[in-house]
């Protein structure tokens, strides 16, 4: 049975209304959340980029869905013993209901304290290390750790639960769905990709694998594209700008180039309840056991009532 969730675009909401969605969220009939984990947004148009974990505490507060997020770099920004304090408190008040969604970052995020930005090869070497950090913290005992890139000395969780916080990987190619599968309890994508949903299984992922996309519901689908084109251009752009562009700035450049079709190709834009229910289905299709949607703009009340009253419903029945 799949879980349909609910994503929490940091990048376009305030602190506040990332809580108001939550709980608009559980009142629809959603069944889990995904909350991004960035220090800029894509571009200045969306607007916002608020500290996930101090959201993550305030969602703990005003609903019980369970959160993953989607996805933290714990590798260059923030060291992966502070991340592993952050998650274990994170899990402490979602009384277990909490997953650490992990990836190897995007430039965009990761530079702004000035440090290089790695490799694909060795970002994902950093990944897999951290990952191994955070789960020797996640035991409660002391750490010391002498690692290619982490240095941990006596290193202590004190609040920390009975059962480690799930730990799910981010995977786009073959190296880091591999990775996923390997180190991962789970797995993380963007795209309804049944080749490499199969690739992490075959490679021994026994976990879920969780996806998330975007629509853009509206009273017109012309409505709802022009939101789209607006605020998320760089959906259109194409192989690793993603992760080595370094500034909204020079999002902004390049998704100048995006026309409208690029920016919604693939995206249900408006009011057809069957085009949102079909978006569920291509990652459903493809493997996913976890599919969570975000609506692009403000926090809409219609939007959550739509998919209360049309969208959800005719998932869980067909």
């Amino acid at each position: 049975m799949t879980t349909y969730g609910y994503f929490l675009a940091s990048e376009e909401q305030s602190p506040s209304s990332l809580v108001e969605q939550a709980r608009l969220a559980q009142d629809a009939g959603f069944e889990a959340l995904w909350i991004s984990d960035h220090y800029h947004p894509w571009n200045d148009e969306q607007g916002e980029s608020p500290f996930v974990w101090s959201v993550i505490g305030a969602l703990s507060q005003v609903c019980d869905l369970p959160v993953t997020t989607a996805v933290t770099c714990p590798t260059v920004r923030i060291n992966p013993a502070i991340v592993a304090q952050a998650a274990a408190t994170s899990s402490l008040l979602l009384d277990g209901r909490f997953v650490l969604g992990v990836g190897s970052g995007e430039a965009l995020n990761e530079h702004i304290l000035g440090s290089a930005w790695p490799s694909a090869d060795v970002r994902l070497e950093m990944l897999e290390e951290a990952v191994a950090v955070m789960r020797a913290l996640f035991t409660g005992e002391v750490v010391s750790h002498r690692g290619r890139h982490y240095t941990l000395d006596h290193a202590r969780l004190y609040s920390c639960p009975e059962k480690a916080p799930p730990i799910y990987v981010s995977g786009f190619g073959h190296k880091s769905t591999s990775l996923a599968a390997r180190v991962g309890d789970g797995y993380v994508s963007t795209s309804p990709d049944k080749d490499m949903v199969d690739l992490y299984r075959d490679q021994g992922g026994t976990g879920p694998a969780q996806a998330g996309f975007k629509v853009s519901y509206g009273a017109t689908a012309q409505e709802g594209r022009a939101r789209m084109h607006r605020l998320w251009p760089n959906h259109g752009l194409p192989g690793e700008l993603a992760q080595i562009l370094p500034t909204p700035e020079h999002f902004e450049q390049a998704a100048s180039l995006v026309s409208a079709d690029d920016a919604t190709a693939g995206v249900a834009c408006g009011p057809d309840a069957g085009e949102h229910v079909e978006a569920f289905r291509a990652y459903e299709n493809a493997g996913f056991d976890e599919v969570f949607v975000t609506q692009v703009g403000p926090t809409s009340r219609d939007f959550f009532a739509f998919y209360r009253d049309e969208v959800l419903p005719e998932l869980r029945v067909s």
